[in-house]
């Protein structure tokens, strides 16, 4: 009858949501980590997982395998909500296999990265497998490709967010490379192409998992991981509200949400927050926490390129992107890191309609043989590329300095951004008033009885004459001087009017962005 066969399904089921064993749950978690659906649980709404292919299993033979064919192959793949809104899933089930990827287990994922694209809905993929499955040899290889194809074809059309939950080694660690982002949990996610083994092998150098490819060492020195958290269930409600804050696909917009700050909320306390000598440092963090919704937002990179500040927040309940120079590390300088970092942030928020609010306190570039012999100049160059091409609503607003081409880099009038707004405190200039008038008038100062006398009376005619506040406003090359306390309410009010802003690029297949 059929309801036997109902019974034997459901039996069935039990047997797949349960696992291989008993014993392979509890060694998972005396590693300190989740099994594959207690990580799904935590990030999607309570009882919204659908499963795609449950009961899928290998076809491999060989090496023992046609004696071991679990279902689910080592990854368990769907959909769900988080906060009501679709998001497509597969997790890496360490349990069987050590999670390793084969044939079937790319083919599960290969098909939920199509549903996803299709259905144009975020994609979170829960990493922790040993790669590819050896006994399978090249079809494990192909399943990557087909993998790392998709992520290419959806990158820019849906959010894709890689969580690192445990260990992710050789060709495996391009996938999460090419997301939008990246978490991993301390102590127990690695990251490396090659592994501590094959290091010491080759240059003889001793290094531990952790200090080769950690979360640590990823957010701090490689910049590969945006977010790096103590435990699972803090790092899966950090990319809940990661998903919060970004729109379903390309098409659509970020979700508004109602906070109770007043939209013209004054913001007095930007009058003590920031000094007027520019060679005062101060934290430019408290500056967005005086301008956005309740002081709330999500910092991204927060360890790497600390001279930049990039993040997510809320206008008048509005999603926006910020990035600022952070005067406490490096005066706020640009270098190669701040400016690569920078820039797939200003692409990120350009591909999913996300307006752009650039806070400025530049002194330049960072100078220095290792900064040109590195690259600075192809590598600023890729900031200044994602500025020129995005289409969102962009506005600026200048706090102190802004010198030299690092000015014209941070979203400037010049290449494109909407509106563009000052304090008057502001000094923008191609350099600093000692540098340029130490070059425009060494003859004068050379010649000059006291040279130390002249040399300062020279400086304050160069500010006096080109430093002045109202200078660049006297050329329309900003559209007004504000009262610091007003920014809040004047980055509200140019957002609102730029909401219906459209911009269209020239027809071409891609551009070609320096590398």
């Amino acid at each position: 009858m059929l309801t036997e066969r109902v019974e034997e399904l459901r039996q069935l089921r039990g047997r797949v949501q349960a696992g291989p064993s008993e014993k392979a749950t509890r060694t998972q978690h005396a590693k300190g980590k989740l099994t594959a659906r207690e990580r799904i649980a935590l990030l999607l709404d309570e009882d919204s997982f659908h499963e795609v292919e449950p009961l899928r299993r290998h076809r491999a033979s060989g090496f023992g395998l046609e004696q071991r064919k679990p279902h689910t192959d080592g990854v368990v793949t769907g959909w769900g909500t988080v906060h009501g809104r679709t998001v497509f899933v597969y997790a890496h089930d360490f349990r069987i296999f050590g999670g390793a990827l084969g044939e079937a287990h790319a083919e599960k994922i290969h098909k939920v990265m199509d549903l996803a694209i299709a259905a144009g809905a975020p994609l979170v993929s829960l990493n922790d497998g040993a790669g590819a499955r050896i006994q399978e040899g090249v079809t494990a290889l192909a399943g990557y490709g087909g993998i790392f194809t998709r992520n290419t074809r959806a990158s820019g059309v849906i959010p894709q967010i890689s969580v690192m939950l445990g260990p992710c080694a050789g060709g495996a660690a391009y996938s999460p490379a090419l997301t939008d982002f990246v978490f991993m949990v301390r102590e127990t996610s690695q990251m490396f192409i090659t592994g501590p083994d094959v290091v010491r092998a080759v240059t003889g150098e001793q290094v531990s998992q952790d200090g080769l490819g950690g979360a640590d060492v990823h957010a701090e020195l490689s910049g590969v991981c945006h977010f790096a958290y103590d435990n699972e269930q803090t790092c899966l409600e950090e990319v809940r509200y990661l998903l919060s804050l970004l729109p379903q696909n390309n098409r659509e917009t970020p979700p508004a949400q109602s906070t109770g700050d007043p939209a013209d909320r004054r913001c007095a306390e930007l009058l003590d927050l920031v000094p007027e000598d520019g060679n005062r440092a101060y934290d430019m963090r408290a500056v967005l926490e005086a301008v956005v919704d309740e002081g709330e937002y999500l910092e991204v990179h927060e360890r790497w390129a600390t001279n930049v500040i990039v993040a997510l927040a809320r206008l008048d309940g509005q999603v926006v992107g910020l990035v600022a120079n952070q005067p406490l590390s490096l005066a706020g300088v640009l270098d190669i890191n701040a400016s690569e970092k920078a820039a797939r942030f200003v692409q990120m928020c350009d591909a999913f309609n996300i307006p752009l609010v650039t806070l400025l306190d530049v002194p330049g570039f960072l100078p220095g043989v290792d900064q040109e012999h590195g690259g600075i100049i192809r590598h600023g160059a890729k900031l200044l590329y994602a500025y020129c091409n995005a289409t969102v609503p962009r506005v600026q607003v200048i706090l102190r300095k802004a010198y030299g081409g690092a000015y014209i880099v941070m979203d400037s009038r010049s290449v494109g951004t909407d509106l563009s707004y000052a304090w008057p405190a502001n000094e923008i200039a191609v350099m600093g008033a000692e540098g340029a008038a130490g070059v425009i008038f060494r003859r004068r100062i050379a010649e000059a009885e006291d040279p130390e006398a002249m040399r300062q009376k020279l400086v304050k005619e160069y500010k006096a004459e080109l430093m002045h506040p109202y200078y660049a406003a006297e050329r329309g090359l900003v559209d007004d001087v504000i009262d610091p306390a007003d920014t809040r309410r004047v980055l509200i009010r140019s957002l609102r009017m730029l909401r219906t802003k459209h911009a269209a690029l020239p027809a071409r297949k891609h551009g070609n962005p320096p590398q």
